[in-house]
């Protein structure tokens, strides 16, 4: 299998919370725990995780996410600038507890280290190529739009482009510098333009949903201008994750030409149902970069069979060479602290499935 990142078998990040984990953040929350004592749990559930991974046979290991709520807000809010509010526009399934959205109420800027410590704990404790995954530039507007940016702050758009920018920059430079080589951008954005409401929803933000595919692209390339040597950085695009829930449906046709326009190595993009089209977008790939094809679900326990993975990476080969894909599951098992609807049994099966037929495919 390859050597380099992104790996055949490789995944998304995020891993269900060990009870014991959830536990203690839940007493953290009520003020029942210290710090300290919370950071001791996070530490050793990280280590277990980590251990499972490398025995599992990935090559690029992840802390998880395992010290964060959500995916992105926990980066996100440590931007100067970047607070958080309910989120106004489409929702995960019918009803209940809603993730809240990014809102910038401030100019845009990385004053302090983000997450550089998470890095360095994973790096620390694993032998493999230790992966970090933080929110693409674009999260910072999409659910929001030019809604959720204080004209106060930017009256015009331009100027937060160039400091959201500014601060990625920065942010990346900060990882790279704690030995970071392989970090990944997760980025829904694209996935979501491809769904009619969600256009909608950013026409009634004060956007232009037929730009916006562009900006996004423009925001992640200027974001990578001197990215640091020898790191490779992929992006990985979906359409929604909270508790095996997700907001937007369809194909990539309308993101394809934008999305691949950027200066990434590879994009780990959702194929595990009819919600994200067929892989005729795909014809857009420029030659040498990596799809890593997320034909495993982590909504539901359900194992794939080994078979049927084979030949969904049989039709996508007949699209894009094989040299150039991988194969992870679609997604993160536990974009925010809550988790998707199936068991850590499951989701280590599903994983070692993955492993099982890349090395099948790809030797």
């Amino acid at each position: 299998m390859s050597a380099q990142s992104p790996f055949r078998a490789d995944h998304v990040g995020s891993l269900l919370r060990p009870p014991e984990l959830a536990g203690a953040r839940e007493r953290r929350r009520r003020g029942e725990l210290g710090a300290a004592t919370l950071r001791d749990i996070e530490d050793r559930s990280i280590r277990e995780a980590v251990a499972r991974q490398e025995a599992i046979g990935l090559q690029a290991i992840t802390d998880g996410e395992l010290r964060r709520d959500w995916w992105h807000l926990d980066f996100l809010a440590q931007l100067d600038g970047v607070t958080t509010t309910a989120n106004p526009g489409p929702k995960f399934g019918a009803s209940g507890e809603q993730p809240p959205i990014a809102s910038v109420a401030g100019k845009v800027g990385c004053s302090k280290p983000i997450m550089v410590d998470h890095f360095a704990f994973l790096k620390s404790v694993t032998r493999r190529t230790p992966k970090m995954t933080i929110p693409s530039p674009s999260m910072l507007h999409l659910r929001g739009g030019r809604a959720s940016i204080s004209r106060a702050a930017y009256p015009d758009l331009e100027p937060f482009w160039e400091d959201v920018a500014a601060a990625y920059r920065k942010a990346i430079a900060q990882l790279a510098a704690a030995g970071c080589t392989y970090l990944q951008l997760d980025d829904v954005s694209f996935a979501y333009l491809c769904d009619p409401k969600i256009r909608a929803s950013c026409a009634k933000n004060g956007d232009d949903p037929e730009r916006l595919p562009r900006t996004y692209a423009d925001a992640i390339n200027t974001s990578l201008e001197d990215r640091p040597p020898g790191m490779t950085i992929t992006m990985h695009t979906c359409r929604g994750n909270f508790r095996s829930a997700w907001v937007a449906e369809g194909g990539y046709e309308p993101v394809a030409e934008a999305m691949f326009s950027t200066e990434l190595d590879g994009y780990f993009m959702e194929f595990d149902s009819a919600r994200a089209g067929g892989f005729e977008p795909l014809r857009a790939l420029p030659r040498g970069k990596k799809v890593v094809l997320g034909l495993v679900t982590t909504k539901v326990g359900e194992l794939e069979s080994k078979d049927a993975l084979k030949r969904r990476i049989d039709e996508a080969a007949r699209i894009v060479p094989l040299e150039d894909l991988c194969l992870s599951p679609q997604c993160g098992f536990s974009s925010t602290h809550h988790g998707n609807a199936l068991s850590e049994d499951e989701q280590w099966r599903k994983l070692e499935r993955v492993v099982e037929v890349a090395r099948e495919v790809w030797g």
